[in-house]
């Protein structure tokens, strides 16, 4: 596996979004998400790490902290540590701040972002132990951290009507904007291993190519079809092999589960 592929963005690049009002969101404070990702080469399918997602509230904001890390046993192949964490309005689920803290075998990289009110984003980034690099980011209404984008996602609604249509999104992290568009496929019956099965919305994402994503193929994603709008399950190929990610448990949950078929 070329580089660990963080959780955070894999679940948040397939929307562009508008908020609700805050207490309709289908979110709320103390919520949390667990995942496993496993990874697939040669035939062979491993589950190599895990990874949570926590969000809470506090001053009129909700923040978001999603951690990332290999299984014991593979930390000896190529040992991973991820941590993100990002702040956003309640009001308007506008991202405030945003961070990056990622150690990927020999690789470290650190990134914040602080997001003006004149939707210019101030980056800073440091690569291993050189002296960060600072800059300022041409942002707009809809540049959003991974994060943001997630639990923006999330308040958004899909029919039947809307199948094929491209929906094109803005997300930066560390120096970049990135400009991609994810696809609504309809809905699907989805067996989640050790969760159940759930009736979800599937979704195609075209992503950047890069070091891990070779650009020539689509993520997959379901998102339970509730009002809770869980990302389930995502599967992508990477430059090498193909990486899944699967829900493992949900906690304080604002909304009951009834896309759960058993």
């Amino acid at each position: 596996m070329k580089r660990f592929v963080a959780l955070a963005f894999l679940i948040a690049v397939f929307s562009q979004a508008f908020a609700q009002e805050s207490n309709n969101y289908p979110f709320q404070d103390g919520e949390k998400m667990h995942f496993v990702l496993n990874y697939t080469w040669g035939g062979v399918i491993t589950d190599v790490g895990d990874a949570t997602c926590t969000l809470t509230y506090s001053n009129g904001g909700y923040n978001v902290l999603v951690t990332g890390k290999t299984f014991k046993f593979f930390d000896m192949f190529f040992k991973v540590r991820e941590r993100f964490e990002s702040r956003f309005t309640e009001k308007s689920l506008r991202p405030v701040r945003f961070y990056r803290e990622a150690a990927e075998g020999k690789y470290r990289m650190k990134n914040t972002l602080k997001f003006n009110q004149n939707y210019t984003i101030n980056s800073s980034t440091q690569k291993y132990d050189r002296v960060p690099y600072d800059t300022i980011l041409k942002g707009t209404a809809n540049t959003m951290d991974m994060l943001t984008l997630l639990f923006r996602s999330r308040t958004l609604s899909f029919d039947d009507s809307q199948i094929g249509k491209k929906v094109p999104l803005e997300f930066t992290i560390d120096k970049e904007i990135y400009n991609i568009y994810f696809i609504y496929l309809g809905k699907e019956n989805k067996k989640i291993q050790g969760l159940g099965t759930f009736r979800t919305m599937k979704f195609a994402v075209k992503v950047v190519a890069g070091n891990v994503f070779d650009g020539r193929e689509d993520m997959n994603m379901w998102i339970t079809d509730d009002e809770n709008k869980f990302p389930v399950f995502f599967e992508s190929p990477v430059l090498v092999g193909r990486v899944q990610g699967r829900m493992t448990s949900i906690t304080n949950n604002k909304y009951p589960l009834t896309s759960k078929i058993k």
